[in-house]
């Protein structure tokens, strides 16, 4: 790709994240994107065959603002209980711009044969950029997480993630801060849950578990 169609390409794509934060991705059509972007409508399409191309653009550019955020915030963070509350809180920060129309986002995405389904083979590249986030936060933990618990975590740990994620975008709450409590709340549950790991009789039952977590995510 020359240097002007990448410019042309990041120019549309721009111009549709802008779009879905101010208006929704309902009413952003891809006619509207190219006029806002002074390009053809097929010249839009060249470079995404349809929205949900750029539903997918979306996800990387909340990834990739993420990380950033992260990055920073893990910096003062050792244990994994303030790793895992930072992880989430910049995970919200960045998905902040885009709540008022979460519920549009949440329709498209829910179904199972959504492509833009963050659990769809096209959402493999944001999926994995998120993983990344949640690998980060446990592989440099003092102390270290359980071993046994330690490759599956962060797999864990992110659909958790998903999971705070719908109820934050239904969250109504000024600023969302009934999210924030939920993992204000729920992180040290979850680390001192996983600290059973180490307990005599417990392993066995953790095993099981993790047994069970591998089979359904195939």
């Amino acid at each position: 790709m020359t240097v002007k169609s990448e410019q042309t390409r990041q120019l549309v794509a721009g111009v549709a994240l802008r779009m879905f934060r101010e208006i929704g991705f309902a009413k952003t059509t891809m006619r509207a994107i190219a006029a806002e972007a002074g390009v053809s409508v097929g010249n839009a399409y060249y470079y995404f065959a349809s929205k949900d191309d750029l539903v997918q653009e979306l996800y990387l550019q909340v990834q990739a603002e993420h990380a950033a955020r992260a990055a920073e915030a893990l910096k003062d963070a050792a244990d994994l209980t303030s790793r895992l509350r930072a992880t989430l809180h910049t995970g919200l920060d960045a998905m902040a711009p885009y709540h008022r129309f979460g519920g549009d986002f949440i329709a498209t995405a829910i179904r199972p044969t959504s492509p833009v389904n963050p659990f769809a083979a096209g959402s493999t590249a944001a999926r994995e950029a998120s993983l990344d986030i949640f690998r980060t936060a446990v592989e440099a933990a003092k102390p270290p997480a359980p071993k046994k618990l330690r490759s599956d975590l962060p797999e864990l740990l992110w659909l958790f993630y998903m999971a705070v994620t719908l109820f934050w975008v239904y969250d109504t709450s000024d600023g969302q801060q009934r999210t924030r409590r939920l993992v204000d709340g729920a992180v040290p549950l979850i680390t001192q849950g996983l600290s059973l790991a180490r307990v005599p009789g417990v392993g066995r039952i953790l095993d099981d578990f993790l047994s069970l977590s591998r089979s359904i995510r195939g």
